[in-house]
């Protein structure tokens, strides 16, 4: 198997701004682009009036103190309920979960994103998928674990999330009993969850572990929770990385962080900078980032440092990942704001699972790999479809917001070429190759209007033809192969 090393060489100190790294606009919706899902041009103008460090520090804190979903009135509805209310399970069951997908867009959509993108991080870390446990109160106690702990510890993320019943249904800890033992948890926490595929560990941890994990298989129907019973609990002593005791699921827990800290922090500082610097890793970086996680596996801290870093900044991490499919349609709606009718807000999530990114369904227990993954000539066409029928939805109700985003994009220029390399530049990670890609998009966006109403400057953007033009220039700049970059 090819070995790809990084080319980034930059280290983890902190990002200072110099004449060969300036803080620049694209270095600004660099940071956006990967913290949370782009920007607008407001935020854009504010962040450049602050220090990297700063502008790190507004996204970090504001993530923290962002307001946890509400709990919903349905959260610890069972079956029982639905029936002594007179309402249909299934009918309502995917009602709920759609106010569970709409929370997360809506994050998404928020000022600054990070906290929704690490929920969509970390639901595709600890792995679980909604058709196999399908029942929105599930869903909800595995979305309000991720969205607490997202920021948090990750001892404690990994100590809670075992528990939930989406989790026990979907890694078998509902069957592992002291008569029955299922070994399928034990072997996914080490495996895909905190240490890696054969990392500090042995099939006999793996099955005296599945001991300890024992007893959690209580549950009047499947719409219930799922609680511990004792009666069903593996009492007999179990050795575990060379410790033996009578021990339980706490002290699994405890067990794996005191004997392998080390090899979790490598483990998942590898993971996250994969998700936010690059699919080629920098084992230097990601080693430096282990040595600052294991002291107290903060995870707003080790990002803090990791988004502060020059590294983040280097401009040769600044436009190499592709494009997740929430990556591309949620940055195409901040970048214009464009307006979006209910049944729209409500399609996203059904579109982006057509594209490869059902929202609580990766594709397997190992999670969308992403980068690469993301793209094939399928998916391809298909985002593109998707947003040509998003901008022809926009020119068919809202036209006037077409000519408003190309006037605020160019400072209300006349001039064909500005405004289409203005626009063409929110969307893009860099700048295009040349001055000839440019060109072509400007005679797109000229259309048919005569070339000596833009010689003479006769035209400008409150023609009526405007609107329409701008459309032809967005139908245009979203099959440019860089648009798919971020």
């Amino acid at each position: 198997m090819a070995v790809f090393t990084s080319c980034i060489t930059s280290s983890l100190q902190p990002y200072l701004p110099s004449t060969e790294n300036p803080w620049n606009e694209t270095r600004v919706r660099h940071a956006f682009r990967r913290i949370g899902y782009d920007a607008n041009k407001s935020m854009i103008t504010n962040a450049l009036a602050v220090s990297p460090s700063v502008l790190i520090d507004q996204l970090v804190n504001e993530s923290l103190n962002v307001s946890d979903w509400p709990e919903p009135t349905w959260a610890n509805f069972t079956d029982d309920d639905y029936t002594n209310l007179g309402l249909d399970f299934d009918e309502q069951t995917q009602a709920n979960h759609g106010e569970v997908y709409r929370a997360l867009v809506e994050q998404m959509a928020g000022e600054t994103g990070l906290k929704a993108r690490l929920i969509l991080f970390w639901s595709n870390h600890f792995v679980t998928r909604l058709e196999e446990y399908y029942t929105s109160n599930h869903l909800y106690e595995y979305y309000k674990t991720i969205e607490t702990h997202a920021l948090g510890n990750f001892q404690n993320f990994v100590s809670d999330i075992g528990k939930t019943s989406a989790m026990l249904v979907f890694l078998n800890g509902l069957e592992n009993t002291s008569f029955s033992p299922n070994e399928n948890y034990a072997r996914e926490l080490y495996e895909l969850f905190t240490l890696g595929v054969d990392n500090g560990y042995n099939q006999q941890d793996i099955e005296e572990t599945s001991k300890a994990l024992t007893g959690y298989n209580h549950r009047q129907n499947w719409t219930y929770p799922i609680y511990f019973d004792n009666s069903t609990f593996n009492t007999t002593d179990k050795t575990i990385f060379e410790q033996t005791g009578n021990w339980n699921y706490d002290d699994v827990v405890t067990i794996l962080f005191q004997e392998k800290s080390p090899l979790i922090a490598q483990f998942i500082c590898k993971k996250l900078y994969k998700y936010f610097v690059s699919a080629t890793i920098n084992e230097d970086v990601v080693t430096e980032m282990a040595t600052l996680f294991v002291q107290d596996f903060n995870i707003a801290n080790i990002l803090r440092t990791l988004f502060k870093s020059q590294h983040f900044f280097d401009s040769k991490t600044i436009g190499i990942q592709i494009k997740s499919p929430y990556d591309m349609t949620i940055s195409y709606l901040k970048i214009t704001g464009f307006s979006l009718q209910d049944e729209f807000k409500e399609a996203i999530v059904w579109i982006n699972g057509l594209i490869g990114q059902s929202l609580f369904d990766p594709v397997d227990v190992a999670g969308w790999q992403g980068d690469r993954d993301w793209i094939n000539s399928s998916t391809l066409s298909g985002r593109w479809e998707i947003l040509q029928w998003t901008i022809w939805h926009t020119w068919n109700n809202y036209n006037e917001e077409l000519r408003t985003f190309a006037i605020e994009s160019s400072n209300n220029s006349n001039d064909p070429y500005l405004i289409s390399k203005s626009i063409i530049d929110r969307f893009m990670p860099v700048e295009l190759f040349s001055t000839e890609d440019y060109q072509v998009a400007t005679d797109i966006f000229k259309h048919n209007v005569p070339t000596n109403y833009y010689e003479d400057q006769l035209w400008n953007l409150q023609w009526d033809s405007a609107p329409y033009q701008v459309a032809l220039l967005l139908l245009h700049l979203i099959k440019i192969p860089e648009f798919q970059l971020k």
